[in-house]
């Protein structure tokens, strides 16, 4: 997630770095839409990020939107919504990575974003283009893992992820083995407990392990 609104439920939660750290206090769950061109090529990932209820709650309050509570937003606020998690440091991937047969595809920073206040909560969605678009042939395999490395964000992939442009794809859904996940993450911070250092800066990356992906592979292209 972005610096930014990491900070802004860090102080909503009014915790101790250490025990804030700890384990994910922001839960997203996340969409995917895989943009193939007229050649059969990946060229854009759209992202769909949907914020927990509190976090939801919290950033509007400190945007000043829908200040009576009435959950829906005006013309005007929703306007104003645009665009408030794609303020992006620089470095910051977007919690997404895309491999192809093992290598990691460079990807575009956001674009052509949208924002939305439904039912309780903050719905944005992004476009991530290819940086090169990627030929997808048959017996191949494409992973995208959603994580954000310091497993302070918790993603959970929603649905079937949607395919747009190219026909005979499958794509599934694979979730990671949370309790082996969990004993790492003890045993990493057990260490960095043994060795004296500070959980808010050296917390251990360890939001990969925890990464739901998804995997796609595709017949022939016609």
């Amino acid at each position: 997630m972005p610096r930014a609104l990491r900070i802004l439920a860090l102080a909503a939660l009014g915790a101790t770095p250490v025990a804030a750290q700890a384990h994910p206090h922001m839960f997203i769950d996340a969409g995917l839409e895989l943009v193939f061109d007229d050649a059969d090529q990946l060229a854009a990932v759209r992202v769909v990020w949907a914020y927990d209820a509190f976090y939801s709650m919290i950033a509007l309050s400190d945007m000043g939107l829908d200040a009576a509570f009435s959950g829906t937003l005006t013309a005007e606020e929703r306007a104003a919504l645009q665009g408030f998690d794609m303020q992006w440091i620089e470095g910051f991937d977007g919690d997404i990575v895309v491999h192809l047969d093992g290598v990691v595809q460079d990807l575009a920073g956001p674009a052509d974003w949208t924002a939305d206040y439904v039912d309780g909560r903050i719905i944005s969605s992004h476009l991530r283009p290819l940086e090169d678009r990627a030929h997808l042939p048959k017996g191949a395999e494409l992973r995208i893992q959603v994580y954000d490395s310091t497993y302070y964000t918790a993603y959970t992939i929603v649905g079937t992820p949607q395919i747009t442009g190219r026909d005979g794809c499958n794509a599934r859904v694979f979730t990671p083995d949370r309790e082996a996940a969990d004993a790492q993450l003890m045993a990493a911070l057990s260490e960095l407990e043994g060795t004296g250092g500070d959980a808010e800066v050296d917390f251990p990356a360890v939001g990969e392990m925890f990464s739901e992906e998804v995997r796609v592979t595709c017949a022939a292209a016609s």
